[in-house]
């Protein structure tokens, strides 16, 4: 039987970068398992101190931490030496080295990522668009849309607009319905605007839909798992967006994360023509 390690995330914010480069790291290991415990807001000796004892009563204990507070991230190695707990310091040293390369010294303040800066509140106002223009609900402004995304039912439209949402982007999603145009307005934005097309294959989509369904207990028209009509739906959205010259994504095997990085490189790519 594997081990089943005790990973402790101890940060001296909310834990949200923490947690992002750990599921980085247990990424490239199939024959991790793990339980994660989350100490958040960190910024005491004390809190440390109880932390340690905690450790001390468990097995297979593994600390990971962003404690920007140098004397506190000293403690924590210190403390954690005397009971030989593997521990391993996240950002210290690429911070120091950004210091040194930048002949400045960081500010250390815990939660800096998250200040109410300019670019929160763009985050924000980016967040609110999306969310008013999801699955074709408003189509007058496409135009103020930094990408548009389009595709038949289930692609992962929605998700993937929130994702960039929370990247900054203003998204707007429109989903292709069968026997029905698409918006003029698409296409008159197209012109200006970034539009892309997102496809899946006939069998994974069959399956997402059917599982919709089944969980969700929509009522749904017979002819939305059925694998012929699903497989004329996609090549005439192949079609249209070829016919429009917009670029394809195809999600059959892309997380959520992966499609947004592909559409991110197409505006990059876009933006330096």
């Amino acid at each position: 039987m594997n081990k089943i390690y005790q990973v402790y995330q101890v940060s001296d914010s909310t834990g949200e970068t923490l947690d992002r480069i750990f599921l980085a790291i247990k990424a490239q290991f199939s024959n991790f398992n793990y339980k994660t415990i989350h100490y958040s807001f960190t910024r005491t000796e004390n809190q440390i101190d109880r932390i340690i004892t905690k450790s001390k009563t468990e097995k297979n204990i593994i600390i990971l931490y962003t404690i920007v507070n140098k004397n506190l991230a000293k403690y924590i190695i210190q403390e954690t030496k005397k009971y030989n707990i593997p521990c391993f310091e996240v950002l210290g040293n690429l911070i120091t080295d950004f210091s040194k390369l930048l002949k400045q010294e960081a500010s250390h303040k815990p939660s800096g990522q998250h200040i109410l800066d300019e670019d929160y509140y763009n985050r924000i106002e980016a967040v609110q668009f999306t969310m008013s223009h999801d699955d074709g609900k408003k189509i007058s402004d496409l135009n103020n849309s930094d990408v548009i995304l389009v595709g038949v039912s289930r692609t992962s439209k929605t998700p993937t607009s929130i994702y960039l949402a929370n990247r900054g982007y203003k998204v707007a999603n429109i989903p292709l319905i069968s026997n029905k145009d698409i918006p003029t307005q698409l296409i008159e934005s197209s012109k200006k605007t970034c539009v892309v097309g997102l496809v899946c294959d006939v069998a994974r989509l069959f399956d997402v839909r059917r599982n919709r369904i089944h969980s969700m207990h929509e009522d749904r028209p017979s002819d939305y798992i059925d694998k012929k009509i699903i497989l004329n739906e996609l090549e005439n959205s192949k079609k249209l967006f070829k016919k429009y010259n917009w670029p394809i994504i195809d999600v059959t095997r892309k997380s959520v994360e992966e499609t947004a990085a592909s559409i991110i490189k197409i505006l990059d790519i876009l933006n330096l023509k």
